[in-house]
Parts: structure tokens; C-alpha cells; sequence
């Protein structure tokens, strides 16, 4: 309860502090608007008449089924490569053996287009949740891994050993050397991984699923809707910096905070 009454007692503070996100959305939705002017609304539609059409399709309760369906197949396909890209990448840097070993496989991963493991996924895992899922923890697992391998192999070996003439205890070497050390870069890798599952979702869903922002999206271009496409655009890049901006944001600068005081 304390960790949350901070939370939202920094929140106003926070959002504050947000104005230059702000700003660049604004400059966006300028550019969106120039472009429809330019092309017109059968290339482009303006801001207006795409959120107009997002607000209609959440006033007949169409929007929230669709998008709940992609969240839930972006976060669980985000939450597994969180935990196994996290742990293995942190396993194995502490082996420059393991590190050897990892890096080929990691190209792999990496150098693989997703639309190559969606056909896969497809033929194993059919029209199910199964294939949007495993795509995105393909496609996201080497970036969280890369982050947490380079998290470990890059520790200050004369602070570590500092640390160890000093005779910290177990706790505090975790707490005051390493786990700073190693959020700071996990959590980029986090942030790129989360709008890397969301891009991957969709695309699983526009081929392999009857359902979610994907499926609508579908739908639209065989209708020649491109308003509805810029809507449900706008609607599934709003979730994405929602689940960026209130809940990751936060906490990384929470952790931020955390390490600062710990100096």
C-alpha cells in the first residue's frame, strides 16, 4: 500500500513531466494532418475523421474486444520472453562460455524475419491463440536477452572486486552492485522488446486469427476503409504507449530514484 500511495502521489508530477512526449505527439498529428491534405481522405483520412471513427466503434462496444483480444496475445507472449529472455541472458552472462555459445543462436533469433516463425507457428499451432503468442515471444525474447547478457558481461570487474576486499555481505553486493547495474540495461530492452511484441502481434493477427486489431484491420482493407485502418492504428498505438507511459515508465523511474539514493 505504501509502494502504491507513492505511486500516485508522484503521478501528478509525472505526467507532468511528460509535456516533450507530448509535444512530439502533437508535431505527429500535424504531420498526419498535412499528408491528408496533400493525398486526401481515400490515402490519408485526418486525425479527426479517424478518431472519430475509433470513438464511434468504442461507443458500440466494438473497439473493446478486439483490443482486449491483443492485448491479452501481446502481454502473454511479452511476459514469457520477459521472464526466460531475463533469466537465460542473465545466466549466461556470467559464463563467457555461455556467452560464446548463446551469441550465434541469438543471430538466429534475431536475423529471422517474424513472418517466417508466424508461418511456422501457424502450421503448429493452427488458428489459435498459440500463433500470435509465440510469435511475439520469438520475436522478443533475443532483444530482452541481449540486454540482460550485456547487463552481466559488462559489470565493473575492479567495483566487484572492491566489493568483495570490503567483504559486503550477499545482500547488499546484489542490491548496491549488481542489480543496479544490471536494470540499466534490462530495461531499455524491456521497453524495445514491449513495442516489438505489439508490431509482431498484429501482424499474427491480420493472418492467422479471426479475432483482435489484426482481424479488424483486415476487415477494413478488404472494405477500402482506410479510416477504420487509421482508427484501430491509433487505438492499438494507445494502448501501447498507455501500458508504456503509466506502467513501465514509473517504475523505471522508481528504480532510477532507488539507485540514486543508494549512492
Amino acid at each position: 500500500m505504501r509502494l502504491l500511495r507513492a505511486w500516485a502521489a508522484g503521478l501528478p508530477a509525472y505526467l507532468w513531466s511528460g509535456w516533450g512526449a507530448i509535444a512530439s505527439l502533437l508535431l505527429l498529428f500535424a504531420a498526419w494532418e498535412a499528408v491528408s491534405l496533400i493525398y486526401g481522405p481515400l490515402v490519408m483520412p485526418d486525425p479527426r475523421s479517424a478518431f472519430g471513427t475509433l470513438l464511434g466503434l468504442i461507443e458500440s462496444g466494438a473497439a473493446w474486444p478486439e483490443l482486449a483480444a491483443t492485448a491479452r496475445r501481446a502481454m502473454s507472449g511479452y511476459a514469457l520472453s520477459l521472464v526466460a529472455g531475463s533469466f537465460l541472458g542473465l545466466l549466461a552472462g556470467l559464463s563467457m562460455t555461455a556467452s560464446m555459445m548463446s551469441r550465434p543462436l541469438v543471430t538466429v533469433l534475431m536475423g529471422t524475419p517474424p513472418i517466417a516463425w508466424l508461418v511456422l507457428a501457424m502450421l503448429w499451432f493452427g488458428a489459435s491463440d498459440g500463433t500470435p503468442v509465440f510469435t511475439v515471444f520469438v520475436a522478443a525474447f533475443p532483444v530482452i536477452f541481449i540486454g540482460a547478457l550485456q547487463g552481466t558481461r559488462t559489470l565493473d570487474n575492479q567495483l566487484r572486486g572492491m566489493a568483495e576486499a570490503f567483504r559486503l555481505p550477499r545482500r547488499m553486493m546484489f542490491t548496491d552492485v549488481y542489480l543496479p547495474h544490471v536494470v540499466s540495461y534490462l530495461f531499455p530492452a524491456w521497453i524495445a522488446a514491449l513495442g516489438t511484441s505489439w508490431k509482431v502481434v498484429v501482424m499474427a493477427e491480420l493472418l492467422a486469427t479471426q479475432d483482435g486489431v489484426g482481424a479488424a484491420l483486415a476487415v477494413s482493407r478488404s472494405h477500402l476503409d482506410t479510416a477504420a485502418t487509421m482508427a484501430w492504428i491509433a487505438a492499438v498505438v494507445g494502448l501501447l504507449l498507455a501500458v508504456e507511459y503509466l506502467v513501465l515508465e514509473p517504475i523505471k523511474r522508481e528504480v532510477e530514484r532507488w539507485r540514486e539514493q543508494g549512492r
